[in-house]
């Protein structure tokens, strides 16, 4: 990989690697962090890593850093221990997407990465079992239960209303 590809790299997928990230830790920085160290791993690899292959690997580290930080945090506690609802008054109105992350937040974080993969980033099912490095049918029936869990939160009236 030279520089110039790997600059096309940085343009092509920073943003949606960045969105990635986000959408499972909900914390802007430390997704910051992460999509940093993921471009940093690339170009330590840069010799070894396909040009056809650079949005693979990029989406594979970003996941791997990203449970590696998600463990490391929760070792040290403190994280997600107070959410900013706990503070907030609340008529009972929810936007729509405030409902789904709160939906997505629910599901265990292997759900989350594969549903927000496959539905929010559209990778197909060999690819997600590629970046996350679990079997086909594991990756399936994890979509499967995790469309499954949001649909019933997200028919539920009371988090509607």
């Amino acid at each position: 990989m030279t520089v110039k590809e790997y600059n096309q790299a940085v343009e092509l997928f920073s943003d949606n690697v960045f969105r990635f990230v986000l959408k499972n830790i909900r914390d802007e920085e430390k997704a910051k962090d992460i999509v940093q160290d993921s471009f940093e791993k690339m170009w330590e690899k840069k010799d070894k890593v396909e040009g056809s292959k650079v949005k693979s690997y990029l989406f594979t580290t970003a996941y791997r850093t990203m449970i590696d930080k998600i463990r490391k945090y929760k070792k040290q506690g403190n994280w997600d221990e107070v959410s900013e609802s706990d503070y907030a008054h609340s008529a009972g109105h929810h936007d729509l997407s405030e409902v789904l992350q709160e939906a997505l937040s629910r599901l265990p974080e292997v759900q989350r990465s594969v549903v927000l993969l496959r539905d929010y980033e559209g990778y197909n099912y060999d690819e997600i079992s590629e970046i996350t490095n679990l079997s086909l049918s594991q990756v399936k029936v994890y979509i499967f239960r995790a469309r499954k869990a949001l649909k019933e939160y997200l028919v539920s009236i009371e988090h509607v209303i």
